[in-house]
Parts: structure tokens; sequence; C-alpha cells
């Protein structure tokens, strides 16, 4: 898949939100798209998804399955959950028994089974996101884009997330997903998209040598030095609360 020379914006006259792009997602790839809060890497991801189209400049090569996970699933609707799943899963082309099997499999292991009777408007934020990932991978996607899918969720289901992509990318699919939270160290092996100022950068995997700098800031500072240490392109491993003095 390629986007050649891809420029977006909201409205006619409006400012660039996106100035050209040009990337290429290989089959198979895993690419963790960073960036500032409102820096574009939601739209970025939206425009590879097909939910955007370019003003300018092409998008080539995307894959026929495409699963989508927005960073917030849009809850209001008066479906249960598992009728939800059941009508994404006719929409993915699948056969009621194929239906009922792929959301058999989801609801079992992504912990949704007490919650297959209850409409999406009253699940919490961290339910609801389950039931967005659920929805992309009913049928096996090549293309599996995640937006900040570990917001909400609980301490199991984010630990499976990475074990997802790592899947999808194994069978020859490719996956990107955007992170502000240092979760996507857990992926080996993945190349990296950087969104700043409306353009994108991009980096290969890093496969060399690498050292390891504990550093102590103020919990009034945290957010910005670890955007900082990411512009860098240093690699965040974990956030932690120092205890006593």
């Amino acid at each position: 898949m390629h986007l050649d020379d891809v420029w977006l914006r909201y409205r006619r006259g409006g400012p660039w939100v996106l100035r050209d792009v040009t990337a290429r997602v290989e089959p198979g790839g895993i690419v963790v798209v960073l960036g500032r809060n409102g820096a574009g890497k939601s739209t970025l991801l939206q425009l590879i998804a097909g939910v955007l189209r370019p003003a300018k400049g092409r998008v080539t090569g995307r894959p026929a399955v495409v699963g989508w996970v927005p960073e917030r699933f849009p809850a209001e609707q008066p479906s249960t959950v598992d009728g939800y799943l059941r009508a994404m899963a006719a929409v993915r082309g699948l056969g009621p028994a194929a239906a009922g099997r792929a959301v058999d499999e989801w609801v079992q292991r992504l912990g949704l089974g007490e919650f297959r009777d209850v409409k999406l408007p009253e699940l919490s934020k961290g339910t609801a996101q389950k039931v967005g990932l659920a929805q992309a991978l009913l049928a096996p996607p090549d293309l599996l884009i995640l937006d900040e899918p570990w917001e909400g969720l609980d301490a199991a289901t984010r630990d499976l997330v990475p074990e997802i992509v790592l899947e999808v990318a194994a069978r020859g699919g490719s996956v990107l997903v955007s992170d502000h939270r240092g979760e996507t160290v857990r992926l080996p092996g993945a190349g990296t998209w950087t969104v700043a100022d409306g353009t994108l950068s991009t980096a290969a995997a890093d496969t060399g040598p690498r050292c390891v700098v504990e550093v102590a800031v103020s919990a009034a500072d945290l957010a910005g030095a670890v955007a900082r240490l990411r512009e860098q392109g240093h690699h965040v491993l974990r956030v932690r609360e120092e205890v006593g003095s």
C-alpha cells in the first residue's frame, strides 16, 4: 500500500492537516505512529483506512479487508453487543455460521461474554473499546489500524493487544498503531512514523544495540518529558511512580 504525495484538509481554503505525505506500508509490517496530540495521527490513520479521502495525492494498494479501531468507539447505537457484532460480521461478508463462530471467538477472547446482551450505550469506555477491537477482527484483516487501542482497557486486554498485532503480522497482514502510552515497546521489529506539523517522517525498525537510562522527572512535567524523548527518537519503555523518597 502506498501514500503518494498526499495532502489533506477538512474544508476548501482551510489549513492543511497533512502535507506531502509519502510512505509505504509493507505486507506483514508493523508501524507505530507517534506524535503530539493534535499533530494529525488520527487523521493519517483515517486516511489510510479509507474513512477520509485526500485532497491531493493518491492512496493505492489498500487491501480488501481493513480492520479499523478508532480512538473512541461510537457506542451511541441501539444494538446489543451480540447484535452489533453479528451485523458487522455480515457487513464483512460472513455467512450466519461463520459470523457466529467469529463472534464467539472474539467475545471469549476479549472477555465480553457477560456483556453480549447489553446495549452499546450502557457499556463502560473500556468495554466499548473491546467491542471496537472485536469488530475489526471478525474477518482476518489484511490491514489493521489501531488508534490508541489501549485507552480504557483492563490490564489483561492491554497485554492481549500486542499478541493480536503480532498474529496479524504473522499472517502477512500490515498493522499501523498509534501510541502515546509506550505500550508498543512490546512490538519487536516495528518501524516508526512520526507526525509533526502536518508532515510525516519514517524510520525502519532499529535493530542495533541500545542502552537503558532511568530518568526521574517531576510528575507535573511527565507528559512533556515523555513527548520530548519520543520526538527525539527515543523509546520510552515504562513510566512508574516513585514510591517513598
